[in-house]
């Protein structure tokens, strides 16, 4: 592919050579105002010098961003360009099967199939499909990856003739490590070098936690894989220029403090700062003291903390951290040339101009969890067994709880912060932390229902708070040697004063690449994991997206039929309700030490900071103090047992896979032949029909409520994930198609199947749809019939659509917050809902929901559903939307709910916020849009 010629209106091309090489730059200093910018808006305004092309990227905008006024709300749109492209198997599967589905609507509309193709680097990590099934013993990987080939024979065999299909695609096979983490470790390249020229890496991906790469200093953030589709396909993205948070950092972090302390304290200060759409930039003298691996945690976590990014510059960090990772020696000294020649390299006096700024003493930070069901939900470690207490009564007394509700405040007013901990000497002195001492003392008691469970031979008790997962887990954690090698020495400790796991807890180890393993086992530590249940289950991300598996049977019927609130303990980055396990109800992140910690506790109901965590042989307790490494332990580790040398080998042939993945039989052709008895990868109907020229934009009449939601409903409660029920739409469907239940799978696996996945959406068990009372799960009325009784929404839909009848979704504030999933906006769409009302969006939904063809509307300002007296039975008519045919938007629309008795009117306001998001909607979509481009070209 040639690279398109910039228009260069400021006369900013230059060259800048780099040992043998010379390359084509846009240098921002030809452009005034540059120099004042953060660091981020430098690459925005980089990637439109030199993608300037007079129509859809012009001087105009070039000058808007480079005069940008840090106080405006965000109101300029610009285009941005990814570098590149990158996927998890979940997420990229739907977006192969719409591009092998596009290749055939482009034949049908007497185009080349083979220009639908990826035009900028799109790589896929398989990383989403490992279940761990087994877990506790040597063979627990090899079993897993066995049963994870049977389970996606199908999927995998689809990725293998996509790759040979379709250029400039490229995929990790499975068993290779979590996409955050190989982007970091080997496909980042923070320059590209392409067609002569050298600027910024830069990249979309489709999962929201894609913005760990942030801490490389790439811009990259999570998008839809319908954004992603059209990024790959040459569309930019069109985007506002946003406001920028600065974050000033100082100090260093204390000892007994770890990474996933600090992100968990910034991402509670975030989401209270209130960052949703904006950018989140690092600066100041305290940046060049958090490293490399710290920053990648604290980028993973801006999903978390609403933001778009949360971005580190490039330094000296940067430059250590390629060199360890096996980088090439030119693409190093690239990387530090082009970033100092361009004011991209990180100065720690200089501060840019923000929108707003907040300040963190790194020396503050204290050992914390967060829960037990939103990961900003910060608990001080010292707080935890209150905490949970306090939180208990509304699982076991009321139910579970809302999405949100008044648990959590009652745990803010209770538990205000409190002191930082104190660290004492240990007992063998050298200054390790011994007693964390409780601010929160004595709470008054909890509710108890003990109950008598026998598994192995043993017989031990269960109550309410029993950790019955505890999961080294996820992208955010496990690419941190500090943390890791934390883990693995705390586990050593405990092992040698003769502790071990509680045998109720499913104890899992996944690392995010087979680095880590390569580092354990040159340490020697590896066995101490082990002994305590750590046995390796895969390279991939399992319990933190609700593939952690099953629970043993005997836990599992002891944990359901007493209706226990069990606890999973994970050092991830998601603990939604729902998301980690059926059998578990309360979910707190922590860090792998705490991790290993709760495994040998047992129980959420133990202050581990005071209460023994076990004895030891001589009977004498065993304090969490006593066993945890010192931060000179772990550093003298991590620089013995870390080289370039494991990087390079791990990474030397990242695309070829293993036997199992070499021997799968390969499909040819320019496209797909579909299978029409497969129940994994079927044809989608985005198409069918489709002319060359788009129907007109047409009113709502007639709609009639789908569901009516509250507050805080994400993706998550949205969109298909986890394990797939026997009785439910998609269990149904296939059994019908001859699948027996054991090889259902999971939701994730079969993202290929709109038939699936259309019946698994707004399914979650956690749902709550308040045209109910006190039910959950994926239940509506359906308004049809005689008396309004209640059926799943898939029927709901089924017999709506049926009869020619419009769906509106009502919800509240946040609508579709969490990850960045696809699914969320195809499935809503798929089942006939036409306009989506919230009173606010998180960013991706509102665009996924857009590109599927869907309306969203936000309440006046002040108004609510209720507040408006809307309680779903009516009938919604929306006017003014067909003014979208004359080419404008108009900036609300007008609702009118009517009642039996009565109507409710009122003007909504249009969130389509950019002139490109109209095109996508006056087109049906953005597949439908960019289809008719391709064609047209």
């Amino acid at each position: 592919m040639t690279a398109p010629s910039s228009k260069d209106s400021f006369g900013a091309r230059g060259s800048l050579s780099v040992g043998d090489a010379s390359y084509e730059v846009f240098r921002l200093n030809a452009v005034e105002g540059a120099e004042r910018l953060p660091y981020s808006l430098k690459i925005l305004l980089e990637n439109l010098l030199r993608t300037e092309d007079g129509a859809n990227i012009t001087a105009d905008h070039v000058r808007a961003l480079a005069s940008w006024d840090p106080t405006a709300e965000p109101s300029t749109e610009i285009q941005f360009t990814p570098a590149r492209v990158v996927m998890q198997d979940f997420t990229g599967v739907p977006c192969v099967v719409d591009l092998a589905t596009m290749r055939e609507a482009v034949t049908q509309l007497g185009g080349d199939p083979t220009k639908v193709n990826p035009l900028a680097p799109a790589e896929l990590v398989i990383d989403h499909s490992v279940i761990a099934d087994v877990f506790g013993r040597p063979d627990a990987f090899e079993s897993n990856v066995d049963l994870e080939y049977e389970r996606n024979y199908e999927r995998y065999q689809f990725l293998r003739w996509g790759q040979t299909a379709f250029d400039e695609f490229k995929v990790v096979p499975p068993g290779t490590g979590i996409v955050h983490q190989v982007n970091i470790e080997h496909l980042a390249r923070v320059v590209m070098t392409r067609n002569g020229q050298a600027y910024p890496d830069t990249l979309v991906g489709t999962d929201s936690h894609t913005t760990m790469v942030n801490g490389l200093g790439v811009l990259g953030w999570g998008v839809g894989g319908i954004e992603a589709e059209a990024a790959m396909l040459g569309q930019p993205v069109s985007m506002l220029i946003p406001r920028v948070v600065g974050f000033k950092l100082h100090g260093e972090l204390p000892a007994g403090a770890t990474a996933t302390d600090l992100v968990l304290t910034i991402t509670e200060m975030l989401r209270q700062q209130g960052v949703v759409g904006k950018f989140v930039e690092f600066y100041g003298k305290g940046v060049g003291a958090v490293p490399l691996a710290n920053r990648a945690t604290i980028g993973n976590m801006s999903p978390e903390f609403g933001s778009t990014v949360g971005i580190f510059p490039i330094d000296q960090e940067t430059i250590d951290y390629l060199k360890l990772t096996g980088r090439s020696a030119e693409q190093i000294a690239l990387v530090e040339a082009y970033a100092k020649e361009q004011g991209l390299w990180h100065d720690p006096d200089f501060e840019a101009v923000y929108s707003e700024t907040l300040e963190l003493d790194l020396a503050t930070i204290v050992p914390s969890i967060a829960g037990p069901k939103r990961p900003q939900d910060r608990i001080e470690l010292t707080n935890g067994r209150e905490s949970f207490r306090q939180a208990l009564k509304a699982y076991v007394a009321h139910g579970d709880v809302e999405a949100k509700s008044d648990v959590d405040d009652a745990i803010e007013d209770t538990f205000p912060a409190s002191d930082p901990i104190a660290v004492h000497e240990g007992e063998n002195g050298g200054g390790k932390p011994h007693v964390f001492h409780s601010a929160a003392e004595g709470a008054q008691g909890r509710p108890s229902n003990p109950v008598k469970v026998s598994l192995d031979g043993a017989e031990f008790e269960l109550d309410h708070g029993a950790v019955a997962i505890a999961a080294i887990t996820s992208c955010t954690n496990t690419s941190n040697p500090s943390v890791m090698i934390g883990a693995a020495l705390l586990a050593k400790k405990a092992v040698e004063r003769g502790l071990e796991r509680k045998p109720w807890v499913k104890t899992t180890l996944a690392p995010g690449s087979k680095v880590v393993m390569d580092y354990y086992e040159r340490a020697g530590l590896t066995p101490y994991l082990e002994k305590l249940g750590f046995h390796l289950v895969g390279y991939g991300c399992t319990t933190c997206i609700g593939n952690s598996g099953p629970l043993q049977d005997e836990i599992s019927e002891g944990i359901q039929a007493n209706d226990l609130a069990a606890v999973s303990v994970l050092s991830g980055n998601r603990n939604f309700e729902g998301r980690i396990n059926p059998d578990i109800k309360m979910n707190y992140l922590a860090s792998p030490p705490l991790v290993v910690a709760y495994a040998l506790a047992g129980s959420m109901d133990k202050d581990i900071t005071t209460e023994p965590l076990g004895n030891d042989q001589d009977g004498k307790p065993v304090y969490l103090a006593d066993i945890w490494p010192s931060a000179q332990e772990v550093a003298e580790v991590v620089s013995t047992s870390i080289t370039s040398e494991m990087f390079t080998k791990d990474y030397a042939d990242v695309f070829a896979g293993d036997q199992r993945w070499q021997s799968l039989p390969t499909p040819t052709g320019k496209t797909f032949e579909w299978a029409e008895d497969s129940t994994y990868v079927r044809k989608p109907p985005y198409f069918e029909g489709m002319e060359m020229d788009p129907k007109p934009v047409t009113d709502v009449s007639g709609a009639r409520v789908l569901a009516l939601l509250g507050d805080s409903v994400t993706t998550d409660h949205i969109s298909p994930a986890g394990s797939i029920k026997g009785d439910s739409p998609a269990g149904k469907y296939l059994t019908e198609h001859g699948v027996e239940r054991k090889d259902f799978n999971s939701y994730g696996s079969r993202r290929g199947n709109h038939e699936v996945m259309i019946r698994g959406t707004f399914a979650n068990i956690r749902l709550r749809n308040l045209l109910l009372d006190d039910v959950q799960g994926g239940f509506t009325r359906n308004f049809l019939a005689d008396d309004a009784p209640q059926t799943t929404i898939y029927d709901a839909s089924a017999a709506y659509a049926e009869a020619g009848v419009p769906l509106v979704v009502l919800a509240g504030k946040e609508y579709g917050s969490g990850s960045s999933r696809d699914w969320a906006a195809k499935g809503t769409a798929l089942l006939g809902v036409r306009v989506v009302i919230a009173e606010s969006f998180e960013r991706i939904h509102r665009s996924n929901l857009i590109g599927m063809g869907v309306l969203p509307l936000q309440f006046p300002a002040g108004e609510t559903a209720a507040s408006l007296g809307l309680d779903g039975t009516e009938t919604f008519d929306v006017s003014g939307v067909t003014v979208l045919n004359d080419g404008s938007t108009p900036s609300t629309v007008h609702v009118v709910a009517t009642k039996a008795d009565s109507k409710v009117e009122f003007d909504a306001v249009v969130r389509i916020d950019t002139p490109g998001e109209a095109d996508y909607y006056r087109n049906g979509g953005i597949m439908q849009y960019v289809l008719r481009k391709m064609v047209r070209s």
